[in-house]
C-alpha cells in the first residue's frame, strides 16, 4: 500500500476525522475540501462471520484508501438498512429515511464548514438506495457540493470480483468474498468450523433472507475462503477506489457555458 500512496501522493497513514484538532481540521479542508464517509451495517452473517462485517470491511477500505490519497475519513456509520434479514437475532436496522436523514445533516453540518467533496462509501447493498437519495438530495440542496455514492466492491467491474458467484446479478451474503476479506482482515472473528453455504439461484425479485436461506448465508464454496483470496480482493478494492478517489477529488467542475 505504500507504493499506492506514493503514486498518488497520500500520506501512508489514514487521516481519521475524529482524531484532528478543530485548528488541523480547518486546515486540512482550506487544503482539500472532501471527505469519505463509510457507511456499514450491523446484520447477520451466518453462523460464521461476527455482525459487524460490513462495518469492518467498509472501514477498512475507507481508511486505506485515505493512506493512499490524504481524504480525510469520518467514523463509520455503523447501522444501516439491513431490516430485510427478517428474523435472524442480532441484525440492528434502521429505516431508509433515518439512514437519509442522518446522512444529510452529517453533510450539511460538514458543507457549513467548508467541506465541498463527499464520497458516501458504501459496505452494505441495500444502503443503496437511501444513499442514491441522499446524494441527489444534496446535490440539490448545494449548488457547490459534489456528492456521490459508491460501493467499494463496484469500483472495479463486478465479474472481476470472484465471489464463487453463478448468476448474473452477483447477489452474495456472508459469502466466498465476505469470508475471504475477513480471513485477511479479523480472522479471530471468522468460525470457519460453522460455515455453510448455500446455492446461490437466479432471482428476479429481492426476498428477505430469511425466505430464501435457512443460515442466512448467500452463495457457494463458503468453507474454501482464504486469507490469501482474501488479500487479493481487500488489495483490489482498496487500489480501484483509490484511484478513483484521487482523480476525483482534483476533477474539475463542468462550466456551464460549454453546453453540446
Amino acid at each position: 500500500m505504500s507504493e499506492l500512496a506514493a503514486e498518488l501522493g497520500g500520506p501512508g497513514q489514514p487521516v481519521r476525522w475524529e482524531k484532528l484538532t478543530w485548528p488541523e481540521a480547518g486546515q486540512l479542508v482550506t487544503g482539500l475540501d472532501a471527505v469519505i464517509i463509510p457507511v456499514g451495517a450491523v446484520e447477520q452473517h451466518g453462523p460464521h462471520l461476527p455482525l459487524s462485517v460490513d462495518v469492518r470491511i467498509c472501514e477498512a477500505v475507507a481508511l486505506a484508501v485515505s493512506a493512499a490519497t490524504g481524504v480525510p475519513v469520518l467514523p463509520t456509520l455503523s447501522y444501516g438498512v439491513s431490516a430485510s434479514h427478517g428474523d435472524f437475532p442480532g441484525t440492528v436496522s434502521v429505516r431508509p429515511e433515518t439512514l437519509i436523514a442522518l446522512v444529510t445533516d452529517i453533510v450539511d453540518s460538514l458543507h457549513e464548514r467548508g467541506v465541498r467533496q463527499f464520497i458516501l462509501l458504501n459496505g452494505h447493498i441495500w444502503n443503496n438506495g437511501a444513499l442514491d437519495v441522499s446524494a441527489e438530495k444534496l446535490r440539490v440542496r448545494h449548488r457547490d457540493a459534489r456528492v456521490r455514492a459508491l460501493g467499494y466492491v463496484t469500483m472495479y467491474p463486478g465479474p472481476e470480483v470472484n465471489g464463487h458467484v453463478t448468476h448474473g446479478r452477483a447477489l452474495m451474503h456472508a459469502n466466498y468474498f465476505e469470508t475471504s476479506v475477513m480471513l485477511h482482515l479479523c480472522p479471530e472473528l471468522v468460525r470457519m468450523d460453522r460455515a455453510t453455504s448455500h446455492v446461490d439461484v437466479d432471482s428476479f425479485w429481492d426476498y428477505r433472507m430469511d425466505q430464501v436461506s435457512e443460515t442466512g448465508v448467500w452463495g457457494r464454496d463458503v468453507a474454501q475462503a482464504t486469507a490469501e483470496h482474501g488479500a487479493a480482493e481487500f488489495t483490489r478494492c482498496v487500489e480501484t477506489t483509490a484511484r478513483a478517489v484521487a482523480r476525483a477529488v482534483r476533477e474539475p467542475w463542468p462550466d456551464p457555458t460549454h453546453r453540446p
